[in-house]
């Protein structure tokens, strides 16, 4: 009985706790609202540190203003011209033909390609008597066969003498040196370019018609001419011992043709020096051969 009596009472301070706390709790709070209050003024703090708020009215609305783009300028470029290949435009250049009749043009004449050979036959002597500077002419035997054209036979081609000498000393020949200057067909005249390769159907080396050199020539003669006296003198002393008078000095001619051959041998390329060479005469007619240097364009 009494135990339970303890657990109404405790009930009931529970209770009555639970009421009462609210209303401890809301005495504490205010109290803590005035103590704030006494030591601050908070209408004060509000005046001094706060900015005003903008006063707006109802009707007034954002308005978001927008800065109006800036116009592309584009500038206009023409378009690039794609060349065509149907027609190329060629630009046409003139050059005059030196020593020639015509001019040439170097994208519409025909071309005569360099090394074409040209066999032909000489219209008159050619031979170191001529002077530097002399033409001499020859006419084709063979048509020459190009793209588009051909040479006839009987072109005239002239050539002229660069260079010319006659036989000199230490057994060296004559000279002439022949360049084709121009080829005349069907009335036209074209500049040329070109060396002689073949003359009287020997081979020309470096463009020289040479006579035949004669220095070894000569030191074979001046050995000949030793040998030759010493022969003689051999015969001489060979009479000699037949004689018994002439028995004693019968040596002496054998003697003597040693001795002079012996010099001669050593003497002959020396005297040899003074020998010339043959000379140059190759008669009308005969046969040549020039080989072109330059290309030969042919305005037709």
């Amino acid at each position: 009985m009494k135990t339970k009596f303890l657990k109404n009472i405790l009930l009931v301070s529970i209770t009555f706790g639970m009421l009462v706390s609210p209303c401890l709790a809301l005495e504490l709070d205010l109290s803590v609202d005035e103590e704030i209050r006494k030591n601050y003024n908070p209408s004060k703090l509000e005046q001094q540190n706060l900015p005003p708020l903008p006063k707006t009215t109802g009707s007034q609305s954002k308005t978001v203003t927008t800065q109006p783009r800036p116009a592309q300028t584009t500038t206009s470029t023409p378009p690039k011209t794609v060349p065509t290949t149907s027609e190329p435009v060629i630009k046409r250049v003139n050059k005059n033909l030196p020593g020639s009749t015509l001019t040439k043009d170097d994208f519409t004449a025909i071309k005569i390609k360099k090394g074409t050979k040209f066999r032909v036959k000489s219209n008159a002597i050619v031979s170191d008597y001529l002077h530097e500077g002399s033409k001499v002419s020859f006419t084709s035997l063979t048509p020459v066969y190009q793209k588009y054209i051909t040479i006839p036979a009987g072109a005239i081609l002239k050539a002229s003498v660069k260079d010319v000498h006659p036989p000199q000393m230490t057994g060296n020949g004559g000279l002439v040196v022949l360049v084709l200057e121009s080829v005349t067909f069907n009335g036209k005249t074209y500049s040329a370019h070109g060396k002689v390769i073949k003359a009287n159907h020997k081979k020309i080396f470096v463009n020289n018609i040479k006579g035949k050199r004669q220095y070894w020539k000569g030191v074979a003669n001046q050995i000949d001419k030793g040998e030759n006296f010493y022969k003689k003198t051999r015969k001489t002393s060979s009479k000699l011992a037949n004689n018994p008078v002439g028995v004693i000095i019968s040596p002496i001619p054998t003697i003597i043709g040693i001795a002079a051959y012996g010099v001669n041998l050593v003497l002959s390329p020396v005297i040899s020096i003074g020998y010339k060479g043959g000379r140059i005469s190759i008669p009308a007619g005969s046969e040549f051969e020039f080989k072109v240097q330059e290309n030969i364009y042919l305005s037709l």
